[in-house]
């Protein structure tokens, strides 16, 4: 059983740099030509490009995912911020919105989500297992029961208890499972950082990556797959309402 979390990882083909229009003031160059926009950063001969170097790095490393963080890469989001506008504006062009939390320093992007038109796929879907959603959940759940903490820091084994009421086949494959789930929220998703062996640090991006809505909607879906009488994680959004606002 799979569940497609919403645009961990991103297409890495950017919009096609615009065909330079030459809008400065002064004399043409030649006939049906103007003069360069001084103004305009030129990383290379041919660069028809509009943004400046740190903001272009910012732009890349949003569409590679999973997210951006101002802690880990503190110029890239640097440049980010004093260019807000613009990347929202390019991001809008591939049919991406941007995503940012300016307090807990973080921005990621998603598919523009909109009635008014159809939104071709922008970014690749990573599909998940079971045991990934749940694993999710359940570090989100901890992100959220210690709302106001600096640091949130995950403990393997806990987190593995946790999850045992989903536990099916043998010991040693459900040790597997459970260990594949882990290596993926460090490497491939970004949304644990080690701390000492066995202990990782839980980033906040996961209570946006991972919304209300989603963590219900997983939360029911599980909640129907724990044998009767067997303690199952708690919703930490019917038990905790004030924990988290949801833009």
């Amino acid at each position: 059983m799979t569940e497609n979390l919403p645009e961990f990882t991103a297409s890495l083909e950017a919009a096609d740099g615009a065909e330079a229009s030459g809008t400065a003031e002064g004399p043409d160059t030649a006939e049906g030509a103007t003069a360069p926009d001084p103004s305009r950063p030129i990383l290379w001969s041919a660069d028809t490009g509009t943004l400046g170097e740190g903001s272009r790095r910012a732009l890349l490393d949003l569409l590679r995912g999973p997210y951006l963080s101002g802690r880990r890469k503190p110029q890239l989001w640097q440049a980010l911020v004093a260019d807000e506008d613009a990347l929202r504006s390019r991001l809008h062009d591939l049919f991406l919105e941007l995503v940012i939390d300016h307090s807990e320093e973080f921005a990621f992007t998603r598919k523009v989500t909109t009635e008014e038109l159809q939104v071709p796929a922008a970014l690749r879907s990573e599909a998940l297992t079971f045991l990934d959603t749940a694993m999710l959940l359940v570090l989100r759940q901890q992100l959220l029961m210690a709302a106001g903490e600096r640091r949130v820091i995950a403990g393997q084994t806990e987190v593995f208890e946790q999850l045992s009421v989903y536990r099916q086949g043998d010991e040693s494959t459900w040790v597997r499972r459970l260990n594949s789930s882990w290596t993926k929220m460090l490497n491939k998703f970004n949304v644990l950082h080690t701390v000492d062996d066995g202990r990782a640090e839980i980033s906040p991006v996961l209570k946006m990556m991972v919304d209300h809505d989603q963590a219900r909607a997983f939360a029911e879906l599980y909640r129907t797959l724990v044998p009767a009488g067997t303690d199952e994680p708690d919703d930490p959004d019917t038990n905790e309402p004030d924990a988290e606002e949801t833009p």
